[in-house]
């Protein structure tokens, strides 16, 4: 009788460390703790698992323990290095030359806050952000919120697609059309490399990161910019005229990507840290360290890419069909205009360049999107299905614009693509600063008063920017379209109607009390300090997220699966 019963609570046991997931229980008690009992904690972890994919940071003060962070930031810093970025690099330089130099400093800074707010929010609350949304917000609005995000990635894509039909173009003189077809491929690429997990395709990004920065720094020798220029288009503000603040304004937007946020929250799962109050200080200021180095490299390459367009448009020996192609640069006529100035080594460097950033643009985007889904609708698709639907909707539009429009035509869908993605911003970036300038969610990781009041001053003014943004070239559009009055009067109050609902949309959001209370990972309830103090810093780790250290999405498991 006595066996029978300790037999069944051996069970009872056994199947309670099982359930023990990431997303945890309705109850108050910390998760990731494998055991509460009074097995003494040592210095491994308390969950057993042989995956050699685990990403384990080792339980002790060392700044060694960076190296086991570096990976994440490198992911998110393609964002700001994508094709839609060069094409406004390209054309401020060519406008401005260097006086837009300090817009870039200014919005690397502000990302870099940005971007260290997502990552916090992973590591304290072990839920990336599109699994906060669906938590706090009702049915109808977490729906829109999905399919606001789902646009933004499909719109974040199209200049990728299109970057890297440009760059097949510039190497192989393969027509725009039928690269636009051939990134199709890339899918497959994307399936070999899903086997390996998130730390082999760390490498591979920070591998093209790093080639795009060598090849531009390249392009800066055969441009050879004016230094002491350079340096005061960095430190020195200037906006001449409403084309300079509508290039700034251009410039801040590209900079922010809203599927990024959704992206860096989750990819901070990938890693095994010590659950302790110590652990997590530690995991949040390595990840804010990590992201400076990657966002710092992304920076630098930004910076290369204003002064090499500032450099070549403002020579002394242009001919008069480079000085056109000056006044309206875009991707595919920086190449040609490249090949006339520096030689053809430079126009193989830039497209080599623009095919690296294409691709790694075009995997970051993937997975964000694979993110995305599973934590708003909580739905798990296999990844070449994912990946399959994203490249589709987006291969679409650039194909049909493409074989319409040609170079020209391709170009301009990459600045409409950037629009979309500045109107969409707000959607991911409210959130955001809301869930991490909230007590209940974040405990005793909440943002400081002064942290709160800068981040929140710093998403204002980049809302305002796009909203600023969007509402003039609507206006542009239609004043210099030639359409009759009726169709432009028609057009101006669905247009208007359009605006009103879109700041009623962020109103809501930013009005909205947050009521979903996280259950902290953090050792933040006084009980749970207690039991850290008595058994040291750093016994207590957490479960890595597989569907993140593998990137895959698992198939949920069944009742029958734990039995």
């Amino acid at each position: 009788m006595h066996k029978g019963k300790r037999k069944k609570k051996k069970k009872e046991r056994k199947r309670e460390r099982e359930n023990m997931t990431i997303t945890g229980s309705g109850s108050g008690q910390p998760q990731f703790i494998s055991s509460t009992g009074n097995r003494s904690l040592s210095n491994a972890p308390l969950i057993e698992n042989s995956d050699t994919n685990q990403i384990v940071v080792p339980d002790r003060r060392s700044w060694k323990n960076l190296f086991a962070y570096m990976g994440p930031g490198f992911l998110v810093s393609i964002a700001y290095i994508d094709p839609g970025n060069f094409e406004t690099d390209l054309q401020s330089g060519a406008q401005y030359k260097y006086e837009l130099l300090w817009i870039i400093l200014v919005a690397s800074c502000a990302a870099l806050v940005i971007q260290s707010m997502a990552a916090n929010l992973g590591v304290v609350t072990g839920k990336h952000l599109a699994e906060h949304c669906r938590a706090e917000y009702p049915r109808v609005p977490n729906f829109i919120l999905w399919i606001i995000a789902e646009i933004a990635i499909v719109a974040c894509d199209i200049p990728e697609v299109i970057g890297t039909a440009f760059a097949l173009n510039m190497l192989f003189n393969i027509p725009v059309w039928i690269g636009v077809l051939l990134t199709g491929l890339s899918t497959l690429i994307l399936l070999a490399l899903q086997q390996y997990g998130v730390r082999k395709l760390e490498f591979l990004i920070a591998f093209l990161v790093f080639t795009i920065a060598a090849c531009f720094m390249a392009e800066l020798g055969y441009a050879k910019p004016d230094a002491k220029e350079v340096v005061k288009g960095l430190f020195v503000p200037e906006l001449k005229g409403s084309g300079a603040t509508g290039l700034a304004i251009s410039l801040l937007g590209a900079m922010v990507m809203p599927h990024n946020l959704f992206l860096h929250s989750a990819l901070v799962l990938s890693r095994k840290i010590p659950r302790s109050v110590r652990g997590i200080k530690e995991a949040c200021n390595f990840y804010m360290i990590e992201s400076a180095f990657a966002l710092m490299v992304a920076f630098l390459i930004n910076v290369s890419v204003i002064s090499v367009s500032g450099a070549v448009c403002n020579s002394s020996n242009l001919n008069a069909e480079d000085q056109l192609s000056c006044q309206d640069l875009d991707l595919n006529k920086a190449s040609f205009l490249l090949r006339n100035v520096l030689g053809k080594w430079s126009s193989k460097l830039f497209g080599i360049a623009l095919l690296a950033s294409g691709q790694s643009s075009t995997i970051t985007g993937t997975y964000a999107g694979q993110y995305v889904m599973q934590g708003f609708l909580d739905l798990r698709l296999e990844p070449w299905i994912r990946n399959m639907l994203t490249r589709c909707l987006a291969i679409i539009p650039s194909l049909i614009v493409a074989i319409v429009g040609g170079s020209a035509g391709a170009g301009k869908l990459i600045i409409i693509a950037s629009m979309i993605l500045s109107f969409e911003l707000p959607f991911a970036l409210v959130p955001l600063l809301k869930f991490t300038s909230s007590k209940t969610k974040m405990g005793a990781h909440v943002n400081s008063t002064m942290i709160s009041a800068v981040t929140w001053i710093i998403g204002t003014l980049i809302m305002a920017i796009n909203i600023y943004y969007l509402i003039t070239g609507f206006i542009k559009l239609l004043l210099h379209s030639h359409l009759k009055v009726v169709v432009k009067v028609f057009l101006g109050m669905l247009g208007f109607s359009g605006m009103a609902i879109y700041l009623t949309g962020i109103t809501y959001l930013v009005l909205r009390k947050n009521k979903e209370a996280t259950h902290l990972l953090a050792l933040t309830a006084p009980e749970n300090q207690q039991m850290t103090n008595e058994q040291g810093n750093g016994s207590i780790y957490c479960l890595p997220r597989e569907d993140i250290v593998s990137m895959q999405l698992p198939q949920r498991s069944s009742p029958a699966d734990l039995d």
